[in-house]
């Protein structure tokens, strides 16, 4: 079992886990994970084709790849990137980046789950208002303002949301901004009142009534239940004699 952004996926072969940069992440149970390990970092040069894939807060974490044909695809691309990078006199750099460019394009691919984004669907509109989302969610939560910067209209950008997650545009911001609060709720000692200046909240109480609107419980409890959930994985891990 591995936890994504607070959502426990079961792992077996066949099991595609992607964790992307800011995402948090929590072995929930004791035992060894065996499997292909890819790691790439900021640094790492990327294509313009597979820019963005990373950072695509939204996406999917996680697949079974049901098929054999998906499997064998995935399985020969990370086979062909640990051979470059294991080449003998060193690998090319310019070649492991366009072939994890394909290896991401290719689970871009991979159908996604209902309950998450497509953002072929809304096309470059809703491209677009997602990239603004992650730079903009901490400071506006209106509508309107995204709307304004991008050139649109807002019953434009409903649209492409409608199109891409079956929800409005507001929920979508809003959707974000609850994220972010769970992570740093979560996986920081900051005190409420400052996680709610960050995300833009003028006052405290605003934001608590904001975060139990969206999760169903409040900022002091969801915090007190994953600091409960953490100390139970690690005591678990610890009396099995696991490394963390």
């Amino acid at each position: 079992m591995h936890t994504v952004d607070f959502v426990t996926y079961p792992c077996r072969p066949g099991t595609l886990l992607w964790v992307r940069p800011g995402q948090v992440q929590r072995f929930t149970t004791p035992g060894r994970m065996n499997g292909t390990h890819l790691l790439f970092t900021p640094a790492f040069p990327e294509t313009s084709a597979a820019r963005g894939l990373a950072d695509d807060w939204s996406a999917p974490n996680c697949w079974q790849l049901g098929t054999d044909a998906d499997y064998a695809t995935t399985s020969a691309l990370l086979a062909r990137l640990h051979s470059e990078y294991n080449r003998p006199g060193g690998p090319s750099r310019e070649i492991l980046s366009l072939l994890l460019a394909a290896l991401l394009l290719h689970i871009d691919r991979f159908p996604r789950p209902r309950t998450h984004p497509d953002r072929h669907a809304g096309g470059e509109v809703y491209a677009r208002f997602d990239a603004e989302l992650e730079r903009s969610y901490a400071t506006t939560r209106r509508a309107e303002d995204y709307a304004d910067r991008l050139g649109y209209t807002v019953k434009t950008l409903t649209r492409a949301c409608q199109a891409a997650t079956g929800q409005s545009v507001k929920h979508a911001i809003d959707a974000r901004v609850a994220l972010q609060a769970q992570r740093l709720l979560a996986h920081s000692d900051e005190p409420v009142a400052v996680i709610a200046r960050r995300l833009g909240f003028s006052e405290p109480t605003n934001f608590g009534k904001f975060f139990t609107r969206r999760t169903g419980t409040t900022p002091g409890d969801f915090r007190a239940a994953q600091q409960t959930a953490t100390a139970s994985a690690s005591t678990s891990a610890a009396s099995s004699g696991e490394g963390s």
